[in-house]
């Protein structure tokens, strides 16, 4: 299904940020996760500058910012590696980004740290969707900022 669109992926640091593009990446996280979402939480969590952090960014072709990940290393959220953040702007959704973007996060975090477990804190309306990518649950449903979650893992890629 995305054979109409062309992404272009990236994975920096923080330092490899320019103010534009912190600005793209942060407005679309508000945007979701904060206004559609309908959740206040903290949004600037002091993990986006760490220096193990990675960005994974996905663009189309005319520079548009069409999906985006958090890649956290291990021992920041959990013992293991871990992820978040994980969004497709509105105008890409429903086209298979979603997946690709999955793909593209455990290929980063597989070439990152090498032979460790993933675990992230999944929304529960998302555990079909992580499931598919080779996650189990390993822990009951959870409130998290006001939104049901649940730990799930994936063995090593």
């Amino acid at each position: 299904m995305t054979d109409d669109i062309c992404i272009e992926w990236q994975v920096c640091g923080f330092e490899e940020l320019t103010p534009g593009l912190l600005y793209e990446l942060l407005k679309l996280r508000v945007d979701v996760f904060v206004v559609e979402q309908a959740c206040a939480y903290p949004e600037l969590d002091g993990k986006d500058q760490l220096a193990d952090t990675r960005h994974l960014i996905g663009r189309v072709q005319d520079g548009s910012l069409a999906a985006y990940a958090r890649i956290l290393a291990p021992g920041v959220r959990f013992s293991d590696i871990s992820f978040g953040r994980v969004v497709v702007a509105p105008l890409y959704r429903k086209k298979g980004l979603g997946h690709l973007l999955m793909k593209q996060i455990l290929a980063a975090a597989g070439q990152l740290w090498p032979g460790c477990h993933i675990t992230i804190s999944a929304q529960t309306y998302l555990t079909a969707f992580y499931r598919s990518h080779g996650f189990v649950p390993v822990s009951d449903s959870y409130p998290e900022d006001g939104i049901d979650h649940i730990d799930m893992t994936h063995n090593p890629v």
